[in-house]
């Protein structure tokens, strides 16, 4: 999906060689090789979707995709006790009833602790001229840090913040195939949350059920991953969007308090660039497609969320926050964290509330400005200009917001093909390893302890 903003320049990116990237697309097609069907399609409209979403033989996460060796790969260690990758039945329930319970609190307070941890990021941006930052490296300590005080129940200290921040950039880098993954980094945050934890230093239960050693890879997944990571790229899209859309950015800075219309920008923002491209779903039993077509048990499904968030809309392609003023509820394509009946994402209820709050800190104190792209994937981690409010933007201005441009042009070329190379490697690395497969494979239907997966990492 394009966004309709600034024009960009006829030396940006129509050199850019399709051809590296269709092959890219076609490799990660390949790595499934199973029974698959993606929706929406042509023959298959959103209420298909929906339907076959919600259905309960949508339910398998992990068993027999071949899929998910590479998402296993990807979020390691401890990928079997990722909530988002457990199996249904009762580890799952436990596991996602003890989130619930962690994510629960004020809203005014998980409000205040999320713009008290963007503020702490912002002191460190100079006030006094323009910077130039990557949006998702400069909020991501400062999520980092929300999620620690979540976990800890206490400060984030930099040496834990720095663990976080490090494991979650190596998570986010792999999965968009712009760095290969680093196990030794992402080792070191296990070994800080297991000696925490068999200190005694976690003010939450943790699952009965969990090992020492798997208690340390839920909250390293769940929290210090995926998280950090997902609050990180919702608000770089947000306020990217801001930065290409001037008016918008305006209006909320005119009226803080319009809590209606900063609602509206976030909901388009998730709608246009949703965080999850395909949430794939593993059937546990027959499930019909039409009068004439069954998905047999055993089927992969992958939902597409930006085919599915495209479909119902005028303009579907523009980025418009007055849209939500006139849309009812009953008529949206929208599910900017899942299927309500499907297990959707446990932050559902505060990811808005401590958004809002982050959006609010930074229009505070920054006029923001971009003439890079703005795709869904966002590789790039959103190049921006911060223009303190007080300063009056000068000639530089203009020679910054040209470099902004040209240098996005020449990184989507030499970027994409990294990503190729890159992505191939890990594909075939993960294929090789087969973590999700050989796993399911030593251990029979509903019984699913610990595997010791993070030797074949090194």
């Amino acid at each position: 999906m394009v966004n309709r903003g600034p024009k960009r320049a006829a030396t940006d990116t129509w050199w850019l060689p399709r051809g590296v990237v269709a092959l890219r697309v076609r490799i990660f097609e390949k790595v499934n090789g199973d029974r698959t069907v993606t929706l929406p399609s042509a023959a298959h409209g959103p209420e298909v979707f929906e339907r076959v979403y919600a259905h309960r033989a949508a339910n398998g996460r992990s068993r027999g995709a071949g899929l998910s060796d590479l998402f296993w790969y990807w979020l390691a260690p401890g990928p079997e006790v990722h909530q988002e990758h457990l199996e249904p039945g009762e580890r799952y329930e436990e596991v996602a009833a003890v989130t619930r319970r962690m994510l629960a609190g004020s809203s005014a307070e998980l409000a205040a602790v999320a713009g008290r941890a963007v503020g702490r990021v912002l002191n460190a941006v100079p006030d006094d001229r323009i910077s130039l930052v990557r949006l998702r490296d400069l909020v991501m300590p400062a999520w980092a840090e929300f999620c620690y005080e979540t976990v800890f129940e206490e400060p984030c200290p930099p040496h834990a913040r720095k663990l976080i921040t490090d494991h979650a950039a190596d998570v986010i880098n792999a999965l968009k195939c712009t760095g290969l993954r680093h196990p030794r980094r992402r080792a070191r945050l296990t070994a800080y949350l297991r000696e925490r934890i068999a200190a005694g230093e976690v003010p939450h239960k943790l699952p009965a059920s969990l090992s020492l050693m798997e208690q340390v890879h839920y909250l390293q997944g769940t929290f210090f991953n995926t998280a950090v990571v997902q609050l990180s790229e919702a608000t770089a899209h947000v306020l990217l969007a801001l930065a290409r859309h001037p008016q918008v950015q305006d209006r909320l800075r005119e009226d803080r308090a319009d809590d209606r219309y900063l609602a509206h920008v976030l909901d388009e923002t998730m709608r246009l660039y949703p965080l999850f491209g395909i949430a794939h779903r593993i059937t546990s039993g027959d499930i019909p497609l039409d009068e004439e077509t069954t998905l047999p048990a055993g089927s992969v499904v992958c939902f597409s969320y930006p085919d599915y968030h495209a479909t119902g809309y005028d303009r579907a392609d523009e980025f418009d926050p007055g849209r939500w003023a006139s849309l009812s509820a009953k008529d949206l394509h929208h599910i900017p964290f899942g299927m309500a009946a499907n297990r959707p994402c446990p932050a559902w209820r505060i990811s808005p509330l401590v958004l809002r709050a982050a959006v609010r800190e930074v229009l505070g104190r920054y006029r923001l400005d971009s003439t890079a792209s703005h795709t869904r994937s966002n590789p790039h981690r959103a190049p921006c200009l911060l223009i303190p409010l007080a300063l009056t933007p000068g000639p530089r201005l203009a020679a910054l917001r040209t470099f902004v441009r040209l240098r996005d042009g020449v990184e989507d070329v030499t970027r994409g093909v990294r990503q190729l190379v890159l992505g191939t490697v890990m594909v075939l690395h993960a294929r090789r390893l087969r973590l999700a497969g050989r796993y399911f494979e030593e251990r029979p239907a509903g019984h699913c302890p610990v595997a010791h997966t993070e030797g074949e990492h090194r």
